[in-house]
């Protein structure tokens, strides 16, 4: 028997308004230490699992980032599944049954709701298992709490004995001298926790509300995933607590009385007498029974006044009674009438892609650019690896990638018409880089010491394709100059030379086998393509895309692995697991350049595919795109840097220019989302941080100059997406 944990995220939680409220619900506020109600019901239920077990979540689609970021923050993984609208808790937790009976047909699911509070995890534990040994058997078994005091908040059971036993019956929230003759009587409070078998739990609904089950197994037909959103059908299902549903009806209910201490924190009051909340300052003076919270840089006084919730938000402030607490509900009945914006929190202004795009292409021509053209370039035609903060060249190897993207950097910016000296940058770099950096087979170095001495004599194949990729900059703005085509004909020539039969090339530093070098290959050649060279680059354009579909991307989880073995099946462990977001987003927008050219449309839903994949590293809270998620898509790597954001851009635009209506809309929103989310690296100095890290603050660390090729070309794609919009924005 496994035990398959099941938490309920549905609730607003309106009694604990201003905190608690649609968009932000208690189960994901931190009422008491660093853990949120709902973090501590998953470790709680992760002490009822073995290696068989799931742990299983079903919520509203609104709330998916809380519920993804939060159990990312605990370590936890678990099967999500995502209601389009609430249809109450049997509809929920039939969803939880049915795809618990996909993957073990006779396991036990344990129902628990997450906004409880419930601090005795072993007691819960053991508590639990007795209960799923007699679900096992086919009871379905609520736990019952020994009450404390005759509440009115909660509903009773009436058990037919000790221990584990019959359910005589469900009773409503009573009043509390009713609740006092209930507690006289031996009747239990109700908790909300269920455990069945999920089979056993199936025919019940099945048996009493078959609109239920039918509705909502049509709903999880086709659906797979470890995150799964119910499609819009998942309403048709009638709206009905379990309760009403199968509890007062079934003739398999049990219940097993416990003695452990518990809420359902459903008010301020029991937030109180179950938990200190200690989020913000506040100082308390003779104020006994007295609880506050208020956000950071908020202090609450109270002076001589007793049982009080003081609760701050940004935007409201609750003063209230805690003998009231139960009435805070109709404070925001009336807030519906009087005051309607305060009943949920302020959302995000939408980002406006027209003027974000235009400041930063202004960002472009009178900061960054003006900067890298006079402190990032030596005498001698190499360009600086890095620049601190205070824009100052820091002095380190140089590596040939770096000469290559500021060569493509400023022909990009001649060509998007910039006035500053491009031209004269571009041919002194190049000038170095035909030096420095060209060997006498005609290939290239990989790096050379701060005084230009050869350090790594043979060049990687991702720094070659570097290497091609400027020269096709250069030759674009300057089409009359043979040398550049001359050059990288040779180098693209010997370094096929060394390709293998599958049409790879295996690296000569890093990793052997992987996917990253072939991809900017292929944007070498693209660039080549859209300069005016032979067909030997359309062919070789060909060749690797027909490699990148064949073996780089997983066209069944839409995802582009990083790393191969020998035979270029996945490599094993971790790197064969690992997954790009960034990268996610420039094969898609590669491959999207590539079919308009070749109007190969079936690349268009590879392209939308690997897109969606590369989103499921969205760090919703600090708004950017991490840098790495595994096959399942999940975050195995909390820091951010800045390139991943400069490829969303690129990507989110280009689908939108060939998309329609409410798709072209999604992909724009998206665009502004990774607009703001680069913009945030950036210094008014014309530099930028380079990683967000795990914890919400940058690096203190200089800016590379090889991010700059990246920061250029997302400028590139926002000013022809913002021309195709009617916006034209340029460097010039």
């Amino acid at each position: 028997m496994s035990i398959h944990p099941v938490i309920m995220c549905g609730g607003a939680g309106t009694r604990l308004w201003p905190a608690s409220r649609p968009t932000r619900p208690k189960q994901f506020i931190a009422l008491h230490g660093e853990h949120s109600l709902f973090q501590e019901t998953a470790l709680r239920a992760a002490h009822l699992m073995d290696d068989d077990s799931h742990l299983i979540i079903v919520g509203g689609a609104v709330h998916q980032p809380f519920i993804e970021e939060q159990l990312a923050d605990i370590g936890l993984k678990a099967q999500v599944i995502l209601e389009p609208e609430g249809r109450d808790s049997a509809p929920a937790m039939t969803a939880a049954a049915v795809w618990t009976r996909g993957v073990d047909p006779e396991g036990v699911n344990v129902f628990v709701s997450s906004d409880h509070y419930l601090p005795d995890r072993e007691a819960f534990r053991q508590a639990g298992l007795a209960a799923a040994k007699a679900a096992a058997q086919g009871r379905i078994v609520t736990l019952g709490v020994n009450p404390t005091s005759p509440s009115s908040a909660y509903g009773y059971i009436e058990p037919s004995g000790e221990g584990l036993s019959d359910v005589v019956r469900f009773v409503e929230k009573p009043d509390t001298k009713t609740a006092q003759v209930f507690i006289e009587r031996g009747l239990v409070w109700n908790t909300g926790i269920f455990i069945a078998r999920s089979d056993i739990f199936l025919e019940e609904v099945n048996r009493y509300v078959p609109a239920v089950g039918s509705a909502v197994e049509k709903a999880m037909e086709g659906l797979c995933g470890t995150t799964m959103l119910l499609p819009a059908s998942f309403a048709e299902s009638p709206k009905v607590s379990i309760d009403y549903a199968v509890m007062e009806k079934t003739r398999r209910a049990s219940v097993l009385r416990v003695d452990f201490e518990w809420s359902d924190l459903g008010a301020w009051d029991a937030v109180a007498s179950s938990v200190t909340p200690d989020q913000g300052r506040h100082i308390l003076i003779d104020s006994p029974g007295t609880v506050a919270r208020a956000p950071e840089g908020v202090i609450v006084t109270v002076l001589g006044a007793s049982n009080l919730a003081v609760v701050v938000e940004t935007d409201a402030v609750l003063v209230c009674d805690l003998n009231r607490s139960q009435d805070v509900k109709a404070v925001v009945e009336r807030l519906k009438q009087v005051s309607p914006q305060h009943l949920d929190f302020a959302k995000p202004e939408p980002v406006d892609i027209v003027s974000k795009g235009k400041s930063f292409v202004d960002w472009m021509k009178l900061r960054a650019l003006p900067v890298w053209a006079s402190l990032g370039i030596r005498e001698d035609g190499i360009f600086a690896e890095a620049l601190t903060l205070g824009a100052d060249p820091v002095v380190l190897n140089h590596r040939v990638r770096v000469q290559a993207r500021q060569i493509f950097t400023f022909a990009e910016a001649g060509r998007l018409g910039w006035s500053g000296p491009w031209e004269w940058l571009m041919e002194r770099g190049l000038a170095a880089f035909e030096k420095h950096y060209i060997s006498e087979e005609g290939m290239l170095h990989g790096l050379l010491s701060p005084s230009l001495q050869v350090l790594t004599p043979r060049a990687s194949v991702y720094d070659h394709a570097f290497g091609l990729f400027a020269l096709a900059a250069a030759h674009r703005v300057k089409s009359g100059h043979g040398r550049y085509l001359h050059l990288a004909n040779g180098i693209r020539e010997r370094l096929f030379r060394e390709i293998q039969p599958n049409g790879a090339l295996v690296e000569i530093e890093g990793h052997p086998h992987q996917s990253n070098a072939h991809m900017h290959l292929l944007e070498a050649c693209l660039a080549w393509e859209e300069a005016g060279g032979d067909m030997a680059w359309a062919d070789a354009s060909d060749k690797l895309v027909q490699l990148a579909c064949s073996t780089f991307i997983d066209a069944e989880k839409g995802c582009l692995r990083e790393y191969f073995a020998p035979d270029w099946t996945p490599a094993e462990g971790e790197a064969g697991e690992w997954v790009e977001p960034g990268h996610q987003f420039e094969w898609a927008w590669l491959l999207l350049r590539y079919a308009r050219r070749r109007n190969a449309h079936h690349l268009v839903d590879v392209a939308k595919a690997l897109y969606r994949f590369g989103m499921q590293g969205y760090w919703p809270s600090a708004g950017v795109v991490v840098d790495g998620i595994n096959v399942a898509g999940e975050r195995i790597e909390s820091k951010a840097r800045l390139w991943p954001q400069t490829e969303w851009i690129k990507a989110a635009l280009l689908l939108a220019e060939i998309s329609e209506g409410a798709e072209r809309q999604a992909y724009l929103s998206d665009a502004g989302l990774a607009v703001r989310a680069l913009t945030q690296y950036f210094t008014d100095d014309g530099v930028w941080r380079e990683v967000l890290t795990g914890v919400g603050t940058f690096r203190d660390e200089p800016a590379k100059a090889s991010s700059l090729y990246h920061i250029v070309g997302a400028c590139t794609q926002m000013s022809q997406s913002l021309r195709s919009m009617g916006h034209p924005a340029s460097l010039g």
